[in-house]
């Protein structure tokens, strides 16, 4: 299916800038998570975006200590990063949206 990728049983979306924001705005239960590492965090985030950097040989414990039953909109600087972060969550059962063309695609 378009737009879907398959990761064992588990879906995750990958969205363009306006899909990710429209979907995230309506949701009750989001949580908008920069995958960027601190220094491109602290240079420039979206509002309200909380920070898990995936190169980080500790991101999978970090977020493994978040809920499941909330939806993780994730982004990056391009799509990549956000993208393997939300095939692996996916596998963990997380409700995970990829930003696909990351921070720049997302309308202001």
């Amino acid at each position: 299916m378009f737009g879907l990728f398959s990761v064992g049983s588990k879906l995750y979306e990958n969205l363009s800038g306006p899909e990710f924001k429209e979907k995230y705005l309506a949701s009750n239960n989001a949580v908008l998570v920069d995958v960027r590492t601190p220094g491109e965090y602290r240079a420039g985030t979206i509002k309200g975006a909380k920070n898990i950097d995936f190169m980080s040989p500790t991101f999978k414990q970090e977020f493994l200590k978040l809920p499941k039953d909330k939806e993780y909109f994730l982004f990056c600087r391009s799509g990549n990063r956000s993208g393997h972060a939300c095939a692996m969550l996916a596998k963990e059962g997380y409700k995970v949206y990829n930003l696909d063309g990351g921070i720049g695609d997302w309308p202001e």
